[in-house]
């Protein structure tokens, strides 16, 4: 029996998608459910998996694009593996060939073999090969067994330098230095992205505000809990979890921060699903933290541990990147001081944070050295007015240097005592 590999559909209005790999090759056995291919959509990279084990036969080649539902590999099914068969000819040759159990013999021996050598190995190569009992003829038996594919022969054609009988690289100059260039297909999510970009740019009136935040007392919690809190939860207490939180009350007392333009209504949303940038290899991806007005410090942190690793292992479901309010992006990770972070529509803010450095401040009216963090808040003007983008930004500053404000949905814990 033989099965159709199908590509399946990676979400609505998805039509057309890239195949990014292929994780096996033809004619290699699959196991049931083992992954054998990766696909890029405009929104995530996804993994078709194996239906039945058999014998694998590719018709599509790498970095083509493909309509969804389209054949791209049959599997021919078979029961178990075919186990090698070892013949009375091979019995033989193994008997005429032992190996030598004194390695100085065996360098002896196999030095001899290689003369005169073919292959162009560096010294260091060959003292490598002679220690580890490995021939030219061996190197030369592995290749022979390596599949090579049209971008292999078409990088080969490239480099090949026809007037002479060794390889030299393309765009090198006259004084050996090196000058090529190389090029890469943009995949189908990273065009996805840049199109979106620079239709945010485009499309909305987007502004940034910035402001500064004395990043001691949060950690100094760090600090102090940060043993206790991994020991108990067996996750580790980050700075994204603060901003989350703080971030998660600030939008219930800035709600045009987390609206929506649809049509020529504005949309308010009761309850917060924040995403949380996150670069991958492919590109950058946004998983959605739902509800996060009712998450606790342990469940933020879980939760976005959980769905980095699945974005970053491409493990990540188009369910678990849809349908967030705002954005939070951390470019201090990379060293960044500051940045106007881009919106990711159709949200209309993006909460950018950045590096950590010691700088003196102004404190009771004296000049102290603290650990500072710049945060940027990029809004779409045309739904939030500078007073809300401003007041919310100065809420989240609030809430991270007086920590206990969280617990009172952003406010002063004797204001909320009095229910002023």
């Amino acid at each position: 029996m033989t099965l159709e590999v199908k590509v399946p559909s990676p979400g609505e209005s998805i039509s057309e998608v890239q195949l990014a790999s292929w994780l096996v090759k033809s004619g290699d056995f699959v196991d049931k459910d083992q992954e054998i291919a990766e696909i890029d959509s405009d929104k995530a990279t996804l993994t078709i998996n194996a239906e039945d084990n058999g014998i694998i036969k590719i018709l599509v080649e790498e970095g083509n694009s493909i309509e969804v539902g389209s054949v791209i590999a049959t599997i021919e099914v078979k029961e178990e593996r075919k186990k090698p068969e070892k013949g009375p000819e091979k019995e033989e040759k193994t008997k005429e060939t032992p190996v030598s159990t004194d390695p100085g013999k065996a360098k002896e021996e196999t030095e001899s073999k290689n003369e005169p050598s073919t292959l162009n190995i560096s010294p260091v190569a060959k003292k490598l090969m002679n220690e580890k009992l490995i021939s030219e003829e061996d190197l030369v038996d592995f290749f022979k067994r390596i599949r090579f594919s049209k971008k292999d022969i078409e990088f080969f054609l490239e480099k090949k330098d026809k007037g002479n009988s060794g390889p030299t690289l393309k765009g090198t100059d006259i004084t050996g230095k090196s000058r090529g260039t190389e090029s890469q297909k943009l995949s189908t999510l990273r065009l996805k992205i840049a199109e979106r970009l620079v239709g945010v740019k485009n499309e909305t009136a987007m502004l940034t505000t910035f402001n500064e935040i004395n990043m001691t007392p949060v950690m100094d919690i760090r600090k102090r809990y940060k043993e206790v809190f991994k020991e108990k939860y067996e996750v580790s207490l980050g700075f994204m979890s603060f901003f989350t939180k703080a971030a998660a009350e600030a939008l219930q007392l800035f709600p045009s921060v987390n609206a929506m333009l649809d049509g020529k209504e504005i949309l308010y949303h009761k309850y917060a699903d924040i995403g949380i940038a996150v670069s991958t290899p492919k590109g950058l991806m946004v998983p959605v933290l739902r509800n996060a007005e009712d998450m606790s410090f342990s469940e933020i942190e879980l939760k976005i541990k959980e769905l980095a690793v699945k974005a970053r292992d491409n493990k990540i479901t188009l369910d678990e990147m849809k349908g967030g309010t705002f954005t939070i992006t951390n470019g201090g990770v990379f060293g960044s001081m500051l940045s106007t972070p881009i919106i990711n529509p159709p949200q209309s803010a993006i909460l950018g944070m950045h590096n950590i450095v010691e700088r003196p401040i102004a404190v009771d009216g004296k000049v102290e050295i603290h650990p500072v963090m710049y945060v940027a808040l990029s809004y779409d003007h045309r739904i939030i007015d500078g007073k809300d983008s401003v007041g919310f930004l100065v809420k989240i500053k609030e809430m991270l240097e007086n920590p206990v404000k969280m617990l009172f949905s952003g406010k002063d814990p004797v204001q909320n005592l009095l229910g002023l």
